[in-house]
C-alpha cells in the first residue's frame, strides 16, 4: 500500500456492504505465514467499532468536505486536462503508451505475434479512459458557501436536526380534550403557481374528527418560521367531518391504523368492525372506497416513501400489499386486487413498514418476530427475533424502515406484575444484522424515523431524539402530557407532536434573530389582514403550566 507503483482501487462494497468483510460461509482461506493463525474475517482498524461502523465512516469520508473540495483535481487527472500532454507530465500522471486511446491500431498490425503481444500488454496495464475535457474542471462549491447562498435566497427553512441544541416547542389547540392521534404534512402536495398558498396539515382526533389545516413551513419574518391556520370546520358542529363506520372492539384509533396519501387527498384507515380497509376523501370527509380482503380486523397500515404502495396487517396474521391508484397527478383510491399477500406470523400482526425502493416489506407481530418479504415477488427473505431478557417472546409494538434499509423495532415484554412491562428498542441493518439494542424506561406511544435519528414519543409525556446507530439519547424534551403521534415535515424543519389533551405541539429550532418578540408581520396569501384563526408561533408551549392545570 505504501509503494507509489502499487495502485489500489476500492470496490463499491467498501461504501455500502459490511457483510463482505465477514467470512460468513466459513471458507478455508488458509493461514498467516508468521503466526499460522487462520484467515477468517477482515481485521478492522482501531477507529472502527464494527463492520457496519467501518462502512458508515468510510462512506462519510467519501462524502466529506475535503473530498468534495478536491474532486475537480481527480476529474482533471482521469478525464480532463491532466490526462495527457505536458500537464500530465507535471502531475506525474503518465502511463505506458499502449494504455491510451488511439495510441495503437490493432487492426493495422499484420504480424499476428506482435498483435497478440500488444493485446497482452494492454490487458496487463489496463486502459486509460477517454479524455473528455481540455480545460481544468471548476471546483465544487464548498458547503459553507452553499449555506451562505441558500441563506441569501431565503427559500428553505433551517434543518431542525442540525440545531438540536436550540429546540423550542410551540402549541396549537386543534380539538381541546380529544387526543390528537394523527398530525402530518403530506410529502408531495401539488402546488399552484397561480395561487400562492400553503401546504395542508392533516389531523385526526381520537373521535374520528378530521382537520385539514393550512401550514406555511417557512417565512423568515415570522417567529419560529411557520404559520398555522386552523381549519374552521373543526370547531363548527355543522361542518365537522368524521371517519365513517364503527371500529372493532379492542382497536384504538391511532397512527397505526391511519395513513394519509402523499398528496394529502386521501385517508386510508383500518381497525373497522367489518375487517375492511377504507378510503376517505379528506376534502369532503366522504367515504370513496371500501375493500374487504382480510378475514379479521386490520390492525396496522403503512405507506411507502413514494406513495405508490400501501401495506396492511391484520389479526388474521397476514399482510397485504396494495397499489395506490393515480388519476392524473392525484391519488384516487386503492386497486381492489392485492399486489402481494404475505404470510408467516403465528399471531396478530401489530405493525408494518414498506420500502419499495429497497424491495422490502417488514411486519411485526405479537409472536415476537419480524418477517421481511420482497415486495415485487412476495418472497420470504428472513425472520428476525429481537433479543430480550426472557425466553418468552416480546411482542413487537412499533416498526419503521429507513431510506437506507435500517429497521427500527420497539418491543414490549409483560412483567410479573400488571402494568410492569419492559420496553426495548432495536436497530437492524438492511441485511438483518442487529446493530444496537437499548432498554427503555418509558412506554413508547409514537415512533418516527429520519436519516440520522429516531424520534420517540412516550406515554409519560416526553419527546426523545436518539441516534439511529448507537441509540444514544441526543435530546429529551419534556411535554408533561402523553404523546399520541409524531411526524416530521418534509423539509425536516419541524416536528409535529399530537398530545393526549388535543394540543398540537410544533417543535422548531431557534428563532430568527431579526424578529423581535411581539413584532410579527402576518402575511397569508399576500394579505396583511388579521385573522383570528392564524397562529405564527407566538404561543410557546410551557409544559409546567399544562401539568399544573
Amino acid at each position: 500500500m505504501e509503494s507509489p507503483a502499487d495502485v489500489k482501487e476500492l470496490i463499491p462494497e467498501f461504501f455500502y456492504f459490511p457483510e463482505f468483510l465477514q467470512n460468513i460461509n466459513g471458507f478455508d482461506l488458509g493461514s498467516l505465514q508468521m503466526t499460522q493463525n487462520n484467515v477468517t474475517d477482515v481485521l478492522l482498524p482501531q477507529w472502527a467499532l464494527s463492520r457496519e461502523d467501518f462502512i458508515r465512516k468510510h462512506r462519510k469520508a467519501l462524502e466529506c468536505e475535503h473530498v468534495s473540495s478536491h474532486l475537480h483535481e481527480w476529474i482533471d487527472l482521469i478525464f480532463g486536462c491532466k490526462q495527457r500532454g505536458e500537464e500530465a507530465v507535471k502531475a506525474l500522471n503518465v502511463f505506458y503508451y499502449c494504455t491510451y486511446e488511439g495510441a495503437v491500431d490493432l487492426d493495422a498490425i499484420a504480424n499476428e505475434t506482435e498483435r497478440k503481444a500488444l493485446e497482452g500488454i494492454i490487458s496487463n496495464f489496463g486502459q486509460t479512459p477517454c479524455q473528455l475535457l481540455k480545460e481544468p474542471h471548476p471546483p465544487r462549491m464548498s458547503s459553507e458557501n452553499a449555506s451562505r447562498r441558500q441563506a441569501r435566497m431565503d427559500t428553505l427553512p433551517p434543518n431542525l436536526f442540525e440545531q438540536l441544541d436550540k429546540l423550542r416547542p410551540f402549541k396549537e389547540v386543534v380539538c381541546d380534550g380529544q387526543p390528537l392521534v394523527q398530525a402530518v404534512v403530506p410529502r408531495n402536495q401539488n402546488r399552484s403557481f397561480i395561487i400562492q398558498g400553503s401546504d395542508v396539515l392533516v389531523t385526526v382526533s381520537s373521535n374520528g374528527l378530521i382537520g385539514t389545516h393550512s401550514w406555511l413551513p417557512y417565512d423568515k419574518s415570522i417567529a419560529n418560521y411557520f404559520t398555522f391556520t386552523k381549519d374552521p370546520t373543526v370547531a363548527n358542529p355543522k361542518t365537522q367531518r368524521f371517519l365513517s363506520g364503527l371500529f372493532a372492539p379492542g382497536v384504538d384509533l391511532s397512527t397505526q391504523v391511519l395513513v394519509v396519501s402523499n398528496d394529502g387527498r386521501l385517508l386510508f384507515s383500518g381497525g373497522h368492525w367489518d375487517c375492511s380497509l377504507r378510503v376517505t376523501q379528506l376534502g369532503k370527509g366522504k367515504l370513496v372506497g371500501r375493500i374487504c380482503r382480510h378475514i379479521d380486523v386490520v390492525t396496522c397500515l403503512a405507506l411507502d416513501l413514494c406513495g405508490i404502495y400501501l401495506i396492511s396487517g391484520s389479526r388474521d396474521t397476514s399482510c397485504i400489499v396494495w397499489q395506490v391508484l393515480q388519476q392524473g397527478e392525484f391519488s384516487s383510491g386503492l386497486s381492489p386486487r392485492p399486489v402481494q399477500v404475505l404470510c408467516g406470523h403465528d399471531q396478530e400482526v401489530t405493525c408494518v413498514a414498506i420500502s419499495t425502493e429497497l424491495d422490502m416489506a417488514v411486519s411485526g407481530s405479537k409472536d415476537g418476530t419480524l418477517i421481511i418479504h420482497s415486495v415485487r415477488r412476495g418472497q420470504f427473505l428472513r425472520t428476525l427475533r429481537p433479543p430480550g431478557e426472557s425466553c418468552l417472546p416480546a411482542r413487537v409494538t412499533g416498526l419503521q424502515v429507513g431510506m437506507e434499509g435500517h429497521i427500527v423495532a420497539q418491543t414490549a415484554l409483560e412483567g410479573h406484575t400488571a402494568g410492569k412491562e419492559k420496553y426495548s428498542l432495536h436497530v437492524y441493518s438492511v441485511n438483518g444484522c442487529l446493530l444496537s439494542s437499548v432498554s427503555l424506561e418509558e412506554e413508547v406511544t409514537a415512533l418516527y424515523l429520519v436519516p440520522e435519528y429516531i424520534i420517540l414519543g412516550t406515554q409519560q409525556g416526553n419527546l426523545h431524539i436518539r441516534d439511529l446507530y448507537s441509540l444514544a439519547l441526543a435530546v429529551a424534551l419534556p411535554l408533561k402530557v402523553a404523546v399520541r403521534s409524531v411526524s416530521v415535515t418534509r423539509e425536516s424543519s419541524h416536528i409535529l407532536v399530537g398530545l393526549q389533551d388535543g394540543k398540537l405541539i410544533v417543535v422548531g429550532a431557534g428563532k430568527p434573530q431579526e424578529v423581535r418578540s411581539g413584532q410579527f408581520s402576518r402575511r397569508l396569501w399576500g394579505s396583511t389582514r388579521r385573522i383570528s384563526q392564524v397562529s405564527s408561533g407566538e404561543t410557546e408551549y410551557n409544559p409546567t403550566e399544562t401539568s399544573g392545570k
